[in-house]
């Protein structure tokens, strides 16, 4: 029956099986095709797999990419009938001649291995041939961080001959443009990844010669919402929070300093968080514009206090010598004198009532306390009680010093400004 005919057996057609077929062992394969003739024109393309990191830390990015290789070896040349190819792996690699292209400035560079070498080799009755490899590569990028996080990077990864100078080998990329191909499912969690390219040049080495290079170039732009959530909102946020300071108590010292202070060391806390994760550059970068400008407003709000809180006691110096001035030279036998700041209750004014207030500190002299006589009346108690019923004669000044008040719009005014010229020039 048809079905227990087993299919021709091909291998057992030549003795010497592929060695035989293709001749290896009459030629010298550690020469190049045509040695001692023209350049060997070798085409090259590759269809990245991934892009599986990028490392600002150490600059440099991890990709995996399928390497393909172009040439004609007419040693290899074998008679064919029905004009197909026939397909090896990585054991036929190591006897016969192939471009010996490395990555220029790579960290570290493997050809996978699982479950067997990632290597096929594939060669037509012509003489040429076709050689892939699956390889990961770790290359260095130059990274330039003056705009980071709003920033672009631009990276490469090159591929030369080491042995083979321009008038031995040609590479060239084998479809110009089309030779560099892409997974649509290519991604990264920080960057956006703009456009892929390739260019070649020939690269100048000055005990060896020149040498072609061909570049592999790919354009990448930060993801900004990550380091808004992590970076800027935060900063921004310990800002604002340090002007609540502004509309607290002057005399609520405990407050107010505590605010500053752990304000000061929040923002002392993100710049140290951003700048463990960037490498040790001898350039400010734009996030440390933002973070150290953020560092100042929170740093001069701490100072406001300090100024109000000396002022405040420059004052009540004058203000407790003026009382002693006063309390001796009044004259007047059936008097008190009381001073009175704004922490008093409906209760402290009612006991007033029989009291009649002289103003004895011009206004201009008592920006925030009043000192006030009271002297004794002969009205009875139901008329003292009647006159103060409902309302309180006596006028408090706001305990709130003009610098406070001042900072209360100079502050936000000019952050948000800086951010106006901030985000106009680095977004």
């Amino acid at each position: 029956s048809h079905i227990f005919k087993k299919n021709r057996d091909l291998t057992k057609a030549w003795r010497g099986k592929t060695d035989q077929l293709l001749r290896v062992d009459e030629h010298d394969f550690t020469m190049r095709p045509a040695f001692g003739g023209p350049a060997i024109p070798v085409g090259v393309d590759v269809q990245v797999e991934s892009l599986d990191s990028i490392s600002e830390v150490d600059m440099d990015f991890t990709m995996t990419l399928y390497l393909r290789h172009y040439w004609k070896d007419e040693r290899l040349s074998f008679p064919s009938t029905n004009n197909k190819s026939m397909t090896f792996d990585g054991r036929l690699v190591k006897k016969i001649w192939v471009p010996d292209v490395f990555f220029v400035h790579s960290k570290r560079s493997f050809i996978h291995d699982t479950t067997t070498d990632n290597i096929m080799l594939r060669v037509f009755p012509d003489g040429h041939v076709l050689y892939s490899m699956r390889v990961t590569v770790t290359a260095m990028c130059n990274m330039d961080f003056s705009h980071f996080p709003l920033d672009s990077q631009t990276c490469s990864l090159e591929l030369e001959s080491y042995a083979y100078t321009d008038e031995d080998l040609m590479l060239y990329w084998k479809n110009g443009n089309e030779s560099l191909k892409t997974d649509e499912k290519i991604s990264l969690s920080q960057f956006l990844i703009q456009k892929f390219h390739t260019t070649s040049r020939l690269a100048f080495y000055s005990s060896t010669g020149w040498y072609n290079r061909l570049y592999i170039n790919f354009t990448l732009r930060r993801h900004i919402f990550f380091f808004l959530l992590q970076t800027y909102f935060p900063a921004t946020l310990m800002v604002m929070l340090s002007w609540v300071s502004f509309w607290i108590d002057r005399r609520a010292v405990p407050a107010r300093v505590s605010l500053g202070i752990t304000t000061v060391l929040t923002m002392s806390t993100i710049i140290t968080g951003v700048n463990a994760s960037m490498p040790r550059v001898s350039y400010i970068k734009a996030v440390d514009i933002y973070l150290w400008v953020s560092f100042v407003f929170v740093f001069l709000s701490v100072l406001e206090y300090a100024a109000v809180n000396y002022l405040t006691t420059v004052q009540e110096r004058k203000e407790r010598k003026l009382r002693e001035r006063f309390s001796c030279s009044c004259g007047i036998p059936h008097s008190k004198t009381m001073m009175l700041d704004g922490n008093y209750s409906e209760s402290d004014a009612n006991s007033l009532a029989g009291y009649t207030r002289n103003q004895m500190v011009p206004e201009e002299e008592k920006p925030e306390k009043m000192v006030v006589h009271l002297a004794m009346s002969n009205e009875s108690n139901s008329s003292r009680k009647r006159g103060l019923k409902g309302h309180v004669g006596l006028r408090i000044i706001q305990n709130t010093h003009a610098i406070d008040k001042y900072s209360r719009l100079i502050f936000p005014g000019t952050y948000i400004f800086f951010n106006l010229i901030y985000w106009s020039v680095f977004s």
